[in-house]
């Protein structure tokens, strides 16, 4: 049989476009008059459903219209047709009906219950997959979490360096440019926004000089705080330790 009109299914429901309907009962009043004195008798969001500007015309000129319409169920469009009591509605009518009938056929039912099933199926993978996903990312934050748990003591910078594949000069440069820390009178200061809060603890230590003169110099060391405050800040830089990084195996 010929297709007079598109069939849409929209969750498991065919479904039909009022204007196409409209269209092919070749109705003589305009469609909204036709909708007011037909829909009356129908449940809206039941029987029809609006679909704002769901229709698009285009005109010769290239001029392009959108028109409201409604989605209509194969019952709702079967009713119409009799009530338009033509024969152009008796022959929707009954393609409407043969349409049904191989929808409601018991192979077509378990083909569609199948094609559902494995969708489902697909989808409970790729859920799956993204919850594995979520679970590794996880799991290698926790870790180096529990390295920077793990290690009271403050350390100096060249340890944290490390952690990230950096020498201490380069790691300095860094914090610097993502806004942590900045260079005064040869030592590294955190910006103001970071001091007094426990990210750092200064340590003197006193050394010797070339001539042998004892000398001294303060050096900053980075707390448990501090060393968390270096991880989130870098990883909102998309730079991650080591232990993090999907490319070190």
């Amino acid at each position: 049989m010929k297709d007079l009109i598109q069939i849409k299914v929209v969750n498991d429901q065919q479904l039909v476009s009022a204007r196409e309907l409209y269209k092919g009962l070749d109705i003589k009043k305009r469609f909204s008059v036709w909708v007011n004195q037909n829909f009356k008798e129908f449940e809206e969001n039941q029987d029809f459903t609006s679909v704002p500007e769901g229709t698009v015309v285009k005109s010769g000129n290239g001029t392009v219209r959108k028109y409201d319409d409604y989605f209509l169920t194969i019952d709702m469009a079967k009713q119409l047709c009799l009530m338009s009591r033509t024969e152009k509605g008796k022959q929707y009518r009954k393609y409407l009906i043969e349409v049904e009938r191989k929808w409601n056929d018991p192979q077509e039912v378990v083909k569609r219950g199948y094609a559902i099933l494995q969708n489902e199926n697909t989808q409970l993978k790729l859920e799956n997959k993204n919850l594995t996903v979520q679970l590794e990312e996880s799991n290698k934050k926790a870790s180096y979490l529990d390295v920077i748990l793990g290690t009271p003591d403050a350390l100096a910078i060249t340890q944290i360096a490390a952690d990230y594949g950096y020498g201490a000069v380069n790691f300095n440069k860094l914090l610097k440019q993502v806004g942590i820390q900045h260079k005064v009178n040869g030592q590294w200061i955190l910006y103001k926004v970071y001091m007094g809060k426990g990210y750092v603890v200064s340590q003197a230590f006193t050394f010797k000089d070339h001539l042998g003169k004892d000398r001294s110099k303060t050096t900053t060391y980075w707390t448990q705080k501090g060393r968390k405050l270096i991880y989130d800040v870098l990883k909102d830089n998309d730079i991650l330790p080591l232990i993090e990084r999907d490319d070190i195996a």
